[in-house]
């Protein structure tokens, strides 16, 4: 059986200090590779090696492999204890980034060869899987695996003169398949998960199938109360898929430390494991591995680790959609209002790693309920602009919910009130009064066990600074905020 990781480290840009290793308080370059390396030692047994959203050095094996020979020979097995999963580009939607898939694609069979000149014939394949974002149909994750085998590895049997084929000349293509996460992001895609997976593994002689769920993009979308329902019909529905096709299914979710953005910290596992028992595997981004103390980090890995999965919680789905309908209509409207605010704020988040573009369902400029096209920034960069300014991005749509669609809610996310009251802690009531109004200032007043008066300081200053159309202080203040918080956004 191959190795299916519990404790995925990825490069989501979330952290609000910087690890020693990045520069001008940016991971970049060999940065990057240091982190792989680091995350390794830490105990995470995966690292996704994200080709849609970076510049990723795709001779990430062989620098790992050949700068750092003692570790993976005798502490860490590449591709046995540990591995390094790809995140391409989707080239039915990511149109400019297209090739970069091809590329991505490309590196495995070298890998392959870096790896068996290191480990010889023991050893499996440092790369195994690939990672499509945005997923929409089974077709189009089947499609990166019949390219990966017609045209990367199906090449070495292309002839070429005096009656040699392309294998013949630089060796044959490693590994033969590729196993294929597909990566669900929006709404009715989630909705539908058991659909999209059960129609790529047709046909398909798989002993197991993973499944990333995403949780970021669906609550910059659709909000936090949302993301999470549409979050755990996701996983019913696995489930029992799971069971009609007597196959596992091992669900990743990405999880940030923000509760916006699924609330994973170190010093919080337990909420995680009882929100997500049918999670296989959890992403710990950046914020996790560098706004806690070391040995918090290590300690929480290994509870990761130890973690076992459970069946999914149960979930009226009829019931579920209603209120995810009648939550992010109210949730949409308030992002509506605070659009002009979360621009201006955005451009004084730091940057913590060199990032492309991103496609995401915002930044389409689909139109809102008939309004005008809305751009917004990154779910991390949207959660830092909002906390920076006061209004914790958690609230919003929480006016839309009467008592009996609260009751609802808590049974099936119990932690809702612990993560309204962490998100309040670092709220600054005048200014969510003064731009979402009297109902929303109430919630938090309502959820706020103590607000944080340094960090309401700051956001009052960070507003100050933003009114007057620029302040040398503000980027300070900015980062000074996200370092109360423990994550930038």
């Amino acid at each position: 059986m191959p190795l299916i990781p519990k404790c995925m480290s990825t490069q989501h840009p979330d952290n609000a200090s910087p690890p020693p290793f990045a520069i001008g308080g940016v991971i970049k370059g060999e940065g990057e590779i240091f982190e792989a390396l680091d995350v390794f030692g830490m105990g995470c047994d995966e690292q996704m090696w994200d080709s849609e959203g970076k510049d990723v050095d795709g001779q990430v094996v062989q620098k790992l492999l050949s700068n750092y020979p003692d570790f993976f020979r005798n502490e860490r097995r590449l591709g046995t204890d540990c591995t390094i999963t790809l995140r391409v580009p989707n080239p039915a939607i990511e149109i400019g980034m297209r090739k970069s898939m091809v590329e991505a694609l490309h590196s495995i069979p070298s890998a392959w060869d870096v790896a068996h000149s290191f480990y010889g014939d023991s050893m499996d394949a440092p790369i195994q899987e690939v990672i499509l974002p945005m997923t929409t149909t089974g077709e189009e994750v089947a499609l990166i695996a019949e390219y990966y085998e017609r045209f990367v590895v199906g090449q070495e049997n292309q002839a070429m003169s005096g009656g040699r084929r392309v294998k013949d000349w630089i060796g044959e293509f490693n590994p033969k398949k590729i196993r294929m996460i597909p990566l669900i992001e929006d709404l009715e895609q989630m909705l539908a998960a058991d659909t999209i997976v059960r129609d790529y593994c047709r046909g398909r002689d798989l002993p197991y199938q993973r499944v990333f769920l995403a949780r970021s993009d669906p609550a910059l979308n659709y909000g936090m109360v949302g993301a999470e329902l549409m979050l755990q019909v996701a996983l019913q529905r696995l489930d029992r898929l799971s069971v009609e096709l007597g196959m596992p299914m091992y669900p990743i979710i990405g999880t940030g430390s923000v509760p916006f953005r699924g609330h994973l910290t170190p010093l919080n596992l337990d909420r995680a494991f009882a929100e997500y028992p049918s999670i296989q595997t959890f992403t710990v981004q950046s914020a996790f591995k560098y706004d806690y103390y070391p040995d918090d980090v290590r300690q929480g890995i290994q509870r990761i680790l130890g973690h076992e999965q459970a069946p999914a919680k149960p979930i009226d789905e009829a019931r579920a959609r209603v209120i995810i309908d009648k939550f992010s209509a109210e949730y949409q409207e308030c992002v509506r209002k605070l659009v002009p605010y979360i621009t201006k704020a955005s451009s004084t988040i730091p940057r913590r790693r060199d990032r492309k573009l991103h496609v995401g369902l915002f930044g389409y400029g689909r139109s809102l309920a008939g309004s005008s096209d809305v751009t917004l920034p990154r779910a991390i960069a949207f959660a830092a602009s909002l906390y920076s300014i006061g209004v914790p991005p958690e609230i919003l749509g929480m006016t839309a919910l009467d008592e009996d669609d609260l009751a609802f809610v808590r049974e099936i996310y119990p932690s809702l009130d612990d993560d309204l009251a962490v998100a309040a802690t670092y709220a600054n009531e005048t200014r969510v009064r003064a731009l979402l109004g009297d109902a929303y200032s109430d919630v938090v007043l309502r959820h706020g066990r103590s607000i944080d008066r340094v960090h309401e300081g700051l956001t009052s200053a960070i507003w100050a600074g933003l009114q007057r159309d620029g302040h040398a202080q503000v980027p300070h203040y900015v980062e000074e905020a996200a370092r109360l918080r423990q994550f930038l956004g």
